[in-house]
């Protein structure tokens, strides 16, 4: 056989398994004495035996198991040195979570949510459980964490370091909480769950950015079995309306924007789960009496009024009926819009508003309010969707020459190769 094709096989399966189960399998290696940087390193060893290892012996049938069962055997390795005897005192040594003959972390089951519980510990700084969370549990480089969350790349390095120790230190539990703590906790679980879902993975090949969204379906809809939370719910219902359009968002490397995308290439078996996820989320404390009742039982609760995460599948919600009507409902997106901003008044928000607010009261009124968000505030200049609202808008009245600007300064604000196709596209079309 081929020693390079078997290389290039043998990376192809390491690198499917690091998008897939990295999460999963740490969690299932932390999980035995909470020390997740130790965990780290044993599996980072693991990815390396099996690029050495796999091109001669072949890709194993279950690689993760393959992975898990190396990692352990590190982690056993230290557990018996001399160094690690030392250094724990008598009695505090791990515990295995799980058999250690257990191979197969399919039939172990997914573990991630109790380790974002561990993360979102009262005892870890409020400030960096979200962070920690998306890179333990969805692998993310804590270069992109930083740059998401606006931190210079070593400082964020640092508090996540900091962070893992604290988590071993303290010997948090491996565990989802009891529902008294629960409230406390769920927050930053939801944060980095949609995180992994919206943040720009800068460069990020499709296939790593399909896994990371997948992981977020995946990890919504555990929590909405386990912990049915009008917001976990709204979390959930989120991600299934807005993943079903992902085959609909690009056409030959342009990007499509939702109001033109083809219908008949949305997932329509996704939508009607985000529907009935909805649903239970607005019938408030009714809707979780029975996680098996009607999901359209019982009607929203007043002292309960919708938070972000239920305001946003609302919101995509009416979006997603246009597959039903042939027409969106545009009153209603500015009613959803306004109501949300209340709750969570983003920038991003304040942008959305004013391109529906043109949808029912035209072009200038948008226009408008995008005035009013760069006055307001003066990071806006920066802000690459507000660029390409107003240059649509601004082509709407035929300003071409303000259009096409206002289009090259939006796609200098990206490097996404649709979006700006897109763009390009669209300043043409002004001429």
């Amino acid at each position: 056989m081929d020693p390079l094709t078997d290389r290039t096989r043998a990376r192809a399966a390491a690198d499917a398994a690091a998008r897939a189960s990295y999460g999963r399998l740490l969690a299932l290696l932390a999980a035995r004495d909470g020390d997740i940087q130790r965990a780290e390193d044993a599996l980072a060893e693991a990815f390396e035996r099996a690029l050495t290892h796999w091109p001669a012996d072949g890709v194993p049938d279950n690689p993760d198991g393959w992975l898990l069962t190396v990692a352990r055997n590190r982690l056993r390795d230290v557990y018996r040195s001399a160094a690690y005897r030392t250094s724990v005192p008598p009695g505090t040594g791990p515990e295995p979570a799980v058999p250690p003959e257990e191979a197969d972390p399919d039939r172990i089951g997914d573990r991630r949510l109790e380790l974002m519980f561990v993360c979102a510990h009262p005892a870890i700084e409020a400030g960096i459980r979200t962070p920690l969370m998306l890179q333990t549990v969805l692998g993310v480089e804590a270069a992109d964490i930083a740059a998401a969350f606006a931190v210079p790349a070593p400082t964020m390095a640092q508090r996540l370091v900091r962070a893992k120790r604290r988590i071993r230190d303290a010997r948090i539990p491996f565990r989802i909480p009891a529902r008294p703590e629960v409230p406390a906790r769920l927050p930053p679980v939801l944060e980095a769950v949609y995180g992994a879902y919206a943040i720009d993975w800068r460069g990020a090949a499709p296939e790593v950015r399909g896994s990371l969204t997948g992981d977020a379906l995946t990890l919504a809809l555990l929590l909405a079995d386990l912990l049915p939370e009008p917001e976990v719910l709204g979390l959930a219902a989120l991600l299934c309306f807005s993943l079903a359009r992902a085959d609909a968002r690009e056409t030959d490397g342009v990007l499509v924007p939702l109001d033109e995308q083809d219908v008949g290439r949305w997932d329509t078996a996704l939508i009607e789960r985000g529907e009935a996820l909805l649903r239970r989320a607005l019938a408030g404390p009714a809707g979780l009496r029975d996680a098996h009742a009607d999901p359209g039982a019982g009607p929203p609760d007043p002292s309960d009024p919708p938070g972000r995460f239920r305001l946003e599948a609302a919101i995509q919600s009416v979006h997603c009926a246009r597959a039903r009507t042939g027409r969106t409902d545009w009153p209603a997106l500015v009613t959803l819009h306004r109501a949300l901003l209340r709750v969570a008044p983003t920038l991003g928000g304040r942008v959305a508003l004013a391109a529906v607010v043109a949808r029912v009261d035209g072009a200038r009124a948008g226009l408008a309010a995008l005035d009013e968000i760069a006055a307001a505030d003066p990071a806006s200049g920066r802000f690459q969707p507000l660029w390409a609202t107003r240059a649509h808008l601004l082509a709407a009245l035929g300003a071409g020459d303000e259009a096409r600007a206002a289009y090259d300064k939006s796609r200098s604000l990206t490097t996404d190769p649709a979006v700006r196709a897109f763009l390009a596209d669209r300043s043409v079309a002004t001429g």
